[in-house]
């Protein structure tokens, strides 16, 4: 005897009962895999979502960097009027400035709603309803 739960004997090979039954597990498993992809997916968009604001958190801190440099620049230059001290300190902050204009539009870009969407679940779960589509009426 077994200890499992016992299983009714299979009817006809192709009775209705055992396609409906075939059907809902298949649709069960193709569920559940939809629901393991998606997941995937979302953990991906969200790792790359924190990346962007990561990215524009950086780029407020040079931004800052950038201005307090300039700003030293510029109170040199006034104060020497002639002289090479605010120039290397003006050149520092402009590089500094490029590389925050840089950095904030990549994480903008990152940060864009369109990187978010779940696009290869979209594109799983219509195959599968074709597939599913298919096999009912083949």
């Amino acid at each position: 005897m077994s200890n499992g739960p016992q299983t009714p004997p299979p009817g006809p090979a192709g009775s209705i009962q055992s396609l409906i039954g075939d059907a809902l597990r298949e649709t069960n498993d193709l569920a559940r895999k939809e629901i393991t992809l998606f997941r995937a997916e979302m953990a991906r968009n969200v790792r790359s979502l924190i990346v962007g604001i990561a990215c524009l958190i950086a780029a407020a801190v040079f931004a800052v960097v950038a201005l307090l440099i300039l700003i030293g620049a510029f109170v040199k230059w006034l104060a020497t009027i002639v002289g090479s001290e605010w120039l290397s300190a003006l050149i520092v902050g402009g590089v500094l400035l490029v590389l925050t204009i840089g950095m904030a539009l990549w994480g903008r870009r990152a940060l864009s709603f369109s990187t978010l969407t779940p696009t290869r679940t979209g594109r799983q779960v219509r195959q599968d309803a074709r597939a599913l589509s298919e096999r009912v009426s083949g």
